[in-house]
């Protein structure tokens, strides 16, 4: 039987935004101690989100200080779909410009433009960090079938009132 993680990541709603959103919003903390989101492409490879960027990153030394993550891939809808994550980031360093990076940035932009993106990028960077995020926790909010738990929990009382 598949883990509960497994189970949401696996369920339809949660696998279209997968493959339908290019960006998620990545939740770390900086090493100032306060919070830090910000937006990157990423590859869902169905066992782990993949997000590369370059060595001398501000998120590279974060994650290295204290790899624990959330993540966020929605669409503002109506409704709403939310698929919240937690884990920890691994980081490698990888000479070159791996397809990952392509792949993910392909996503963000029209066909015609990926042969002169990949040529600029790859004179540019010799080396990227590939970050990975395995889901130790999962949560879908679709407002369908599941909703903040708060307000699940609102209903339930509500309903019981009757």
């Amino acid at each position: 039987m598949a883990s509960p993680v497994a189970q949401v990541m696996a369920m339809p709603i949660a696998q279209q935004l997968l493959q339908n959103e290019p960006i998620l919003h990545l939740s770390y903390t900086g090493k100032d101690g306060g919070p830090r989101v910000i937006p990157i492409g990423y590859v869902w490879d169905g066992d782990r989100f993949r997000m590369w960027t370059i060595p001398t990153s501000a998120k590279v030394r974060a994650l290295s200080a204290d790899p624990r993550v959330a993540i966020t891939v929605d669409i503002p809808g109506p409704p709403p779909r939310v698929l919240l994550v937690r884990g920890r980031a691994s980081l490698t360093v990888i000479d070159g410009v791996p397809d990952g990076y392509l792949e993910a940035s392909h996503r963000t932009m029209p066909s015609e433009a990926w042969d002169s993106f990949d040529t600029q990028v790859r004179a540019l960077y010799e080396q990227m960090v590939a970050i990975a995020v395995t889901p130790e926790w999962a949560r879908l909010l679709d407002f369908e079938t599941t909703a903040p738990r708060a307000v699940e929990e609102l209903v339930r009382k509500q309903s019981q009132a009757r």
